[in-house]
């Protein structure tokens, strides 16, 4: 696996990060010894990004990860935490918390967890638009002089943001979707983590499975009430990732793995997060980083999936208007 500098700030990490948060629930029921095992066979594979959430399965996920931690150095993993999230017993979605206090009472818990003494990379899920990005990283900066976090990160928030929490404490990474479907960051996001030296941890690499074909559906999938999973603009975007799956097949590739080979070829600054939570995804997905696409390649895959021709924003339209990156943008 090879290793890449996380931002000019940050730590070195594996190209490859891995995605933990379908282990907890949110494509659908998981199995925990498959998911133990997949966690397991990612460190064996040479990933040392974990990423994870507090809320991904209300903790579930960190308590899981931590399991493997027993049997891992500490040393040999980078952990990436999102915190902020608020839900209610029914697993709804209630808002974000980015007070100073909360910040550092979700990252007591998440220690408690994981059973760790520090975390490697901490950053908030959403930007809370009652407080103060400042406010919010300067608590992060406080518990990074404490020693318990080693970075600061961000997650899904647009430029200025990005520039106001830069002024307050070094960013090493930006976590935002990015994928063939999802190129929204072009225009003004990554041009601007560039110029300031933050790196980019991709999610939604494969379209929440739409560009890998998977099955969606089952008690507890959030996409299955995806605008891109409904109707009609299921219709298309099933045509589009076809199309991806013949020129992928001319390379001896799957799509899932023309999908992440075209995310790592735009640039040694991003890194793809694999949301794989079984152990056969993931030896598919990281096949991946065995193929170096041409640039025939990539006009190829680009003419089978245009930049702009997914039917459906990414998410609905309820949740993209508190998307601080998607202010002024659109799918």
């Amino acid at each position: 696996m090879k290793c890449v500098q996380l931002g000019k700030t940050g730590p070195q990490t594996s190209a490859f990060g891995l995605g933990c948060m379908g282990m907890s629930g949110m494509y659908g029921p998981s199995d925990r010894t498959e998911s133990l095992a997949t966690l397991q066979a990612a460190v064996d594979a040479g990933i040392t990004l974990l990423d994870t959430g507090d809320f991904y399965g209300m903790g579930h996920n960190e308590m899981l990860i931590g399991e493997v931690l027993r049997e891992v150095p500490r040393d040999k993993v980078q952990l990436s935490v999102k915190f902020g999230a608020q839900r209610d017993p029914s697993g709804g979605w209630i808002g974000f918390d980015g007070r100073p206090a909360a910040v550092k009472t979700s990252l007591a818990y998440t220690l408690t967890r994981l059973g760790v003494d520090y975390i490697d990379i901490y950053r908030p899920a959403r930007l809370d638009p009652d407080v103060p990005i400042e406010d919010t990283v300067g608590a992060i900066a406080d518990m990074v002089k404490a020693g318990y976090v080693r970075h600061v990160g961000l997650s899904e928030v647009g430029s200025e943001t990005i520039r106001r929490a830069a002024a307050v404490h070094p960013i090493v990474d930006l976590q935002i979707e990015y994928s063939l479907m999802s190129r929204g960051i072009e225009e003004e996001i990554l041009p601007t983590v560039r110029e300031l030296g933050i790196g980019i941890t991709a999610y939604g690499v494969l379209s929440r499975g739409l560009l890998s074909g998977s099955r969606v559906g089952g008690d507890g999938d959030f996409r299955t009430t995806g605008p891109r999973f409904q109707g009609e603009n299921l219709e298309r975007n099933t045509a589009l990732a076809k199309a991806l799956q013949q020129v992928a097949e001319t390379n001896g590739m799957t799509a899932s793995q023309a999908a992440i080979a075209w995310v790592v070829a735009q640039g040694s600054d991003i890194v793809p997060l694999i949301g794989a939570r079984k152990r056969h995804q993931l030896a598919e997905s990281l096949k991946a980083q065995d193929f170096a696409l041409s640039s025939d390649d990539l006009a190829r895959i680009e003419a089978a999936v245009p930049k702009g021709s997914a039917a459906g924003g990414r998410y609905a339209e309820a949740q993209l208007a508190h998307l601080d990156s998607e202010k002024r943008r659109t799918g």
